[in-house]
């Protein structure tokens, strides 16, 4: 699995599980939702993304 497909699978399940959560517990869980997709378009822009810096470290080990 590439790192683009990592950090694909991991937005999509942060997504999906805040949205549960603010659907079920408290809805200011859509916040993270919010950081997330923010986080997301400000990475197709300036190419910085610091959950892909994280996995080629880890990649590394």
């Amino acid at each position: 699995m590439t790192i683009e497909s990592q950090i694909r699978a991991f937005a999509g399940t942060f997504i999906l599980t805040s949205l549960v959560l603010a659907k079920v517990h408290n809805p200011n869980w859509i916040w993270f939702t919010v950081f997330v997709g923010v986080n997301l378009l400000q990475s197709s822009f300036t190419k910085f993304c610091p959950l892909e810096m994280g996995l080629r470290y880890i990649q590394k080990k």
